[in-house]
C-alpha cells in the first residue's frame, strides 16, 4: 500500500505541475492587465536621478540608488544602458540617466518617481554623525518609438564635449559625449555612454523627443501629472519612500505605507514589493 501510495502521489505530481505553470502564467498575464492597463505602461522607460539637498552624502546617495535600480533591472533581465552620468566634486553622482527597456518597464517603474531620501552615519563626516540626504528620480517613458515630432534644426543647440563618467578607452580623450537643447523649451537631453559621437547624438535626440512629447501631453490635457507627477524639490517634506541605515534599519514608502528592515536587499534592486504595493494601492485608490 505504501508503494502504491508513493507511485500515486508521483503520478499526481506529473499530471499537477504543467497545471500549476499554467495557472502562474494566467496569474501573471491578469496582474498585468490589473494594474499595467494605462496607455503607456507597456513601453521602455528613461530614468533620471539627480542629487538634492545633502551635499557629497546626496552625491553619494544618487549613485546608491542609480545602482539599486540597475541591479532591479538586471533582475528582470531587462536591457539597462547608463546613457548619462556628472560625477560629484567628491563623492558619488551630481546626475545620471538610464534607458531601461524591457516589457511593462515605464509600467513597473512609474512609481518610482518622486523624491527618495537616506538618513545614516555619513562617511564623509570624520565625527561620524548620522546625516540626511536626497535624491530625485523622475521617469519619462519612451514616447518617441510610438510616436514622432518634427523639430526644426534652427531650435536645437548641439554640444559636443569629451565624457566625464567612467567609459571605455575613448572616455576623456576623444569629444563624442552630446549634449542636445531645445532653445524654445530649454528642454535638455544629453548621452555620453556610446562608443560614438552619432550614437550618442542619436540616444540624445530620442531623449529629447521622448521629452518633448511628454510636455505636449501636459499643454494639451495635462496628463503629465499621471503620468510623471508633479515636480518636486529633493529635500525635507517631499519624499516618497525613507531608507534609514542608522539608528535602526527601515525601508518605508511613505504612499503606502509598506516597510521591510531588509535594507540591504532592497539596495541590491529587491524592490519588487514596493512596485507592486504601489500598483495595488494606485489601483484600490482610482476605484474610490
Amino acid at each position: 500500500m505504501e508503494d502504491l501510495a508513493n507511485e500515486t502521489n508521483e503520478m499526481m505530481d506529473s499530471e499537477m505541475e504543467p497545471l500549476v505553470l499554467r495557472g502562474e502564467e494566467l496569474l501573471a498575464e491578469w496582474e498585468i492587465e490589473q494594474f499595467l492597463s494605462d496607455p503607456y505602461d507597456s513601453l521602455n522607460v528613461f530614468m533620471s536621478f539627480s542629487s538634492g539637498a545633502g551635499g557629497t552624502d546626496a552625491q553619494d546617495w544618487t549613485e546608491m540608488l542609480t545602482r539599486m535600480y540597475i541591479r532591479w533591472a538586471e533582475r528582470k533581465k531587462f536591457k539597462v544602458e547608463l546613457l548619462e552620468e556628472m560625477p560629484g566634486d567628491e563623492a558619488g553622482l551630481k546626475s545620471a540617466l538610464l534607458y531601461i527597456k524591457g516589457d511593462f518597464a515605464y509600467g513597473l517603474l512609474r512609481g518610482e518617481a518622486g523624491v527618495h531620501r537616506l538618513v545614516r552615519i555619513s562617511p564623509f563626516d570624520s565625527n561620524k554623525r548620522r546625516h540626511t540626504s536626497f535624491a530625485l528620480v523622475e521617469i519619462t517613458p519612451e514616447l518617441a518609438d510610438i510616436e514622432d515630432i518634427e523639430i526644426d534644426s534652427k531650435d536645437l543647440r548641439i554640444d559636443i564635449y569629451c565624457a566625464s563618467g567612467h567609459g571605455g578607452q575613448n572616455v576623456q580623450k576623444v569629444a563624442t559625449a552630446v549634449r542636445i537643447i531645445h532653445i524654445p523649451t530649454g528642454i535638455t537631453a544629453e548621452c555620453q555612454n556610446e562608443r560614438s559621437q552619432l550614437q550618442n547624438k542619436t540616444m540624445a535626440m530620442k531623449v529629447l523627443k521622448s521629452r518633448l512629447l511628454m510636455r505636449q501631453e501636459e499643454e494639451r490635457k495635462t496628463k503629465l501629472k499621471k503620468i510623471k507627477g508633479k515636480h518636486k524639490s529633493a529635500e525635507w517634506g517631499n519624499e516618497i519612500r525613507s531608507y534609514v541605515l542608522q539608528p535602526y534599519t527601515m525601508v518605508k514608502d511613505h504612499r503606502t505605507n509598506h516597510e521591510t528592515r531588509k535594507v540591504e536587499k532592497v539596495l541590491e534592486g529587491d524592490l519588487d514589493a514596493f512596485i507592486w504595493s504601489y500598483l495595488t494601492h494606485s489601483k484600490a485608490h482610482k476605484a474610490d
